[in-house]
């Protein structure tokens, strides 16, 4: 849990910037993998990222820009089911309204979580930090909120990766170097 805007903020542009990378590293035909039908395609993965920053501390009480209404806003196309977040589909189940490129996905993603950390600077303080909301049924400290925000990205970017590979595309670094990075650096990398 933080205690501290600074805190969150120092830690939230690390893992930002590394989930950054991957959504770089994504192409428009990649986003249609999935490891096993019923599952999440890489798109969708990398779309709920995007979701989660604003519907997490919107939940929380935040206010900043939706980042499906920044993508009609991007696209001009205001009038597209995508444009509202919860639209249902024929039989009822929420439609899925991610879109089909990659570099938009990375573009929302960075606009999102600069408008998400801008809505945490002035929206809190130190002290807001200890209030408490109502959080999917149970009640969690805003700094705890920030925490699992951060958890659930890091856990789904770790699912993209092995998606990323299944695509054949390459990992970037995230935490260290990655397999191609041994490689090239004339080193023998582990099994």
């Amino acid at each position: 849990m933080y205690t501290t805007i600074q805190a969150f903020e120092a830690e939230w542009l690390n893992e930002s910037a590394a989930t950054a990378r991957v959504m770089d590293s994504l192409t428009d035909e990649s986003l249609s993998v999935r490891i096993a039908p019923d599952f999440r395609t890489l798109g969708q993965l990398a779309w709920h990222l995007v979701d989660s920053l604003h519907e997490m501390l919107n939940r929380a009480g935040l206010e900043f820009e939706a980042p499906h209404r920044l993508v009609a806003r991007l696209t001009g196309n205001l009038q597209s089911p995508a444009a509202e977040q919860d639209s249902r589909d024929e039989e009822g189940k929420y439609a899925d309204h991610t879109p089909a490129s990659a570099a938009l996905i990375a573009e929302a993603y960075r606009m999102t979580s600069r408008s998400m950390l801008e809505a945490v600077r002035k929206g809190w303080t130190d002290t807001d930090l200890l209030a408490v909301q109502n959080m999917y049924g149970e009640d969690w400290p805003n700094g705890l909120t920030l925490k699992v925000l951060i958890m659930h990205e890091v856990h789904h970017r770790g699912q993209m990766t092995v998606l990323m590979r299944q695509a054949g595309l390459r990992n970037p670094d995230l935490y260290g170097p990655t397999r191609e990075q041994w490689i090239e650096q004339g080193l023998m990398p582990l099994v």
